[in-house]
């Protein structure tokens, strides 16, 4: 018997026990989804191009139950959870609560999570804003990038993650191009075990949720800058979600030799408990007037023709948003769980810390309200948003 599936919806779940013998029970004929899963739905796309299968995540208490009992998690996957989808581009009031959205399958190389906590970035709103609709995926859309939770499936070429691991990361390896259909803004969420690490063991999921993007962006730009020990650094917005980690790594995982920031006259003491030498108010201050030259500026704000007037001759100024003035330039971030298993380090020993913002985190049912506050862009550190049901 078929059911199909239309605009993420799912229209009827025949679980096929019934039919079966004495013998077999529900949970053994879930593990077979070319047999019961094919029977039971069919997914009819809304566009012409072809979807990929998507990441799914799953809520959970703020502990992972022990690992004997995430086993049996598999048979209890639901065919429905509920997310946040938006099925046109636009302003925050495009963004719909749906309690019926089909649970996403997991491709071979894939983990299904169940969602703890997901947190907000900037490209989300612009996303969501139709700023980049040209390499998009296709609509309709659960947003989201950053995720933590727990692994509830692993598919079949799945070499190191198994069932029950607590786990975090950006779930689009490519920011711009074909970001996954079925964000981290649900219940659950399908992801390529490339794009994840294990949760620190020091931090919750909430705390876990924060990194990923703004890490491994912050981190990459870095790397591109050439940056290493013994060079100065100016971050412009350094307390933002990614300005705040641009702080610690360069002090503390590259040995910067001085690093500048600049925030608001309220974020100041912020910045220099990141490890930033010289906290610059920008209310108060021009940053390019400064006698003093920086190796590499980091402009995580959108300021790159005032930044390059704060690089010494030579140096590297690298532009996360805005228009990009000579020699600055911009990249898009490749997510890599990799670089997450190798800064886990500097996190579980309290090196680097998530900065968080004091207004979150948002309940799931305030998701609109989040967005609508990033987009103020006054947010300190990262936007999350937990509980997830």
């Amino acid at each position: 018997m078929e059911a199909t599936i239309s605009n993420l919806k799912l229209g009827a779940f025949h679980t096929l026990s019934s039919n079966l013998s004495p013998p077999f029970s529900l949970r053994f004929s879930l593990t077979f989804p070319e047999t019961s899963r094919k029977k039971s739905t069919t997914l009819r796309q809304t566009s012409s191009s072809s979807i990929s299968h998507i990441p799914l995540r799953v809520s959970a208490n703020s502990q992972a139950a022990p690992a004997s009992t995430q086993a049996t998690k598999v048979s209890s996957i639901p065919p429905e959870m509920k997310a946040w989808v938006y099925g046109e581009y636009g302003g925050v009031d495009v963004l719909k609560f749906d309690e019926k959205v089909s649970v996403p399958e997991v491709t071979e190389d894939q983990v299904l999570i169940k969602v703890v906590a997901a947190a907000l970035n900037p490209v989300d709103a612009k996303r969501r804003q139709g700023k980049f609709k040209a390499t998009d995926s296709a609509l309709p859309t659960v947003p989201g990038y950053d995720v933590a939770g727990v692994v509830v499936k692993v598919g079949s070429q799945v070499k190191e993650l198994k069932e029950g691991d607590e786990v975090y990361g950006d779930i689009n390896e490519k920011a711009l191009e074909g970001p996954k259909q079925f964000g981290t803004l649900a219940e659950y969420t399908a992801v390529e075990e490339k794009l994840l690490a294990l949760k620190p063991k020091n931090l919750d999921f909430v705390q876990a949720a924060a990194l990923p993007l703004a890490i491994e962006t912050a981190y990459e730009g870095l790397e591109r800058t050439g940056f290493s020990a013994g060079k100065s650094i100016l971050v412009l917005n350094g307390s933002g979600g990614v300005g705040s980690l641009v702080i610690q790594l360069a002090k503390h995982v590259f040995g910067a030799s001085k690093v500048a920031a600049t925030s608001s006259t309220r974020n100041l003491e912020k910045l220099k408990s990141l490890g930033a030498d010289l906290a610059i108010d920008y209310t108060k201050e021009n940053f390019e007037a400064l006698p003093e030259k920086f190796d590499v500026v980091y402009d995580a704000i959108g300021q790159c023709d005032r930044a390059v007037k704060a690089v010494k001759e030579g140096g590297s100024v690298v532009a996360l948003t805005g228009a990009v003035t000579p020699p600055g330039f911009r990249f898009v971030l490749t997510s890599n769980g990799e670089v997450l298993k190798k800064l886990n380090p500097y996190l579980e020993s309290g090196k680097i810390k998530p900065v968080i913002d004091p207004k979150g985190p948002f309940p799931f049912s305030k998701v609109a309200e989040a967005f609508s506050y990033i987009e103020t862009n006054r947010a300190t550190g990262k936007v999350v948003i937990h509980p997830i049901p």
